[in-house]
């Protein structure tokens, strides 16, 4: 049924119920499980000419890494096989183009990552998923994943 599993990271703990959904269902199908995470390449802001050559997305880069090689040990420790990616786009569109490029059968995300002001401005990226992509996303809640655990 699930062949390829992508699960978008944002870095934040919310996506930890994402994630435990993710590799259940890939140690039910063997299914590979997708780690991704976007660097918003809309954040970064370029420095006057000449003065700041440095890369002002690099710390995000390097923070998207680090989270999905945290989720890469995870998937190998409970026997998930697993490949992970960072890239540079608009998050939500940067999850479609990720999932169907790689034909996923699933994409699993968490019903809250990142907030504040951005997010009530501009709504969250799970919403912006939700309304582009035509593949199946299953959205978990960790409010409803703390009350089936209790």
């Amino acid at each position: 049924m699930y062949d390829d599993i992508l699960v978008p990271t944002d870095g934040s703990d919310e996506v930890a119920t994402a994630l435990t959904q993710a590799f259940e269902l890939a140690s039910t199908y063997d299914a590979t499980v997708h780690a991704l995470y976007v660097v918003d390449d809309n954040r970064g802001s370029s420095g006057l000419m000449g003065i700041n050559d440095s890369d002002p997305l690099e710390p995000l880069q390097r923070r998207g890494q680090t989270a999905v090689e945290d989720i890469a040990k995870n998937a190998r420790d409970v026997g998930v096989s697993v490949t992970t990616a960072v890239r540079r786009q608009t998050p939500h569109e940067g999850i479609r183009i990720y999932a169907d490029e790689r034909d996923v059968d699933l994409i699993v995300m968490s019903s809250r990552g990142n907030s504040g002001i951005s997010r009530a401005l501009f709504g969250s990226v799970t919403e912006r998923v939700l309304r582009t992509t035509e593949r199946p996303v299953l959205v978990v809640s960790r409010t409803n994943a703390i009350e089936a655990s209790e």
